[in-house]
């Protein structure tokens, strides 16, 4: 299988035809099935609902969403994804490159290997980059027409839309597909994974009309750092939901957080909660800290931390030492009341379900 590592004379004139294909493209506005929400940027989250009637005939779920930016794609999409089996990405990516949209994918070693639907975009000459590593290229998004950011912690998969609980995240903001952009052709282009990612984010924080969002990438940025001067700074509530909880910082950091009074509620996945070596579950509940696990029989997969009903951290990046130090991720941090209201409705949501 082709890692398509070109060296750096070829790299360059890859990233100049690229650029001259946006350049040349139509700029006509694409027609997104989204409504914009927060404090003046187009930003929107969907939920995955085991609950739900999509989960009985599994379509219409968030991946209906994706699958139809994809097919209003005009010239890019560039998606880095842990797992794909879900046959609408996969239709709506084949359907792209037939009628000339430039299509790439970074991709995890192991489920290239045992996925049938990546197997098949292969077969059909969409170009695929896989990290061929021990730790895992764990992220999940993709980007369109370098303007368009899909990313939270829903693979692409059957499982991951329709049978767990996930978040799918947009953002219409060029500038932060700068961003992941860059930590995308990093990969694709430079072979650049885990310890070897440089520390390059063209726009670390960014002002979207009122909106603040930070991005992270692991390991290269400290995002763990970030995440405990957030805990840190909380004052009144941290709303947190956690497939994996194993950081020991971050954990000491709630726990002070709730010696000083602010308000601490969570919900893990069962089956980690009760079995992830060096999990953090039986610690909080040690600690009296208002922690269920979940009650439902797929996995609770969402990496969510809401602090003070204002700010929301998700991304594909677990509470993890495997997410700080070893893994590809990416974490938001974002800043909007409005957003994390829709954030706290799907914790109430999983709460009201969950094992007290």
């Amino acid at each position: 299988m082709p890692h398509y590592n070109v060296g750096l004379k070829d790299r360059h004139l890859l990233l100049g035809l690229f650029a001259l294909l946006v350049a040349c493209a139509p700029q006509a506005a694409v027609p997104l099935p989204i409504a914009p929400s927060g404090e003046g940027v187009a930003i929107a989250v969907y939920f995955s609902d085991p609950q739900s009637p999509a989960a009985h005939t599994v379509r219409g779920g968030p991946d209906a969403r994706l699958a139809a930016a994809i097919a209003a794609a005009q010239v890019s999409v560039d998606m880095a994804i842990y797992d794909l089996d879900l046959w609408s990405v996969r239709d709506a990516l084949l359907e792209a490159q037939q009628r000339g949209v430039l299509v790439r994918l970074v991709v995890e070693s192991d489920n290239l290997r045992r996925s049938a639907e990546l197997q098949l975009l292969q077969a059909a000459g969409i170009a695929i980059v896989d990290d061929r590593r021990r730790e895992f290229m764990h992220n999940k998004f993709t980007i369109i027409d370098r303007q368009h950011i899909w990313t939270g912690s829903m693979n692409y998969t059957v499982s991951g839309a329709y049978f767990s609980r996930n978040n799918l995240l947009h953002i219409d903001s060029p500038a932060l597909a700068e961003n992941y952009l860059a930590e995308f052709e990093e990969m694709f282009f430079g072979f650049d994974f885990g310890e070897f990612s440089p520390a390059n984010t063209p726009y670390p924080s960014l002002d979207l009309e009122g909106v603040l969002v930070e991005t992270y990438f692991a390991p290269e940025d400290g995002a763990l750092r970030r995440l405990v001067g957030l805990v840190n700074a909380a004052e009144e509530s941290i709303h947190f939901m956690a497939f994996s909880f194993t950081s020991d910082e971050l954990a000491a950091a709630v726990h002070a957080a709730a010696v000083r009074g602010v308000v601490v509620r969570g919900v893990m996945d069962e089956d980690q909660g009760l079995h992830n070596t060096g999990g953090e579950y039986f610690g909080f509940m040690e600690a009296g800290l208002a922690v269920r696990l979940d009650g439902e029989r797929g996995a609770m997969h969402h990496k969510v931390l809401v602090i003070d009903e204002r700010i929301v951290v998700t991304g594909s990046y677990n509470f993890s030492n495997s997410a700080e130090r070893r893994n590809d991720e990416n974490l938001l941090v974002i800043t909007s009341p409005e957003l994390a209201a829709e954030y706290l409705a799907e914790f109430e949501r999983i709460w009201e379900l969950a094992l007290p």
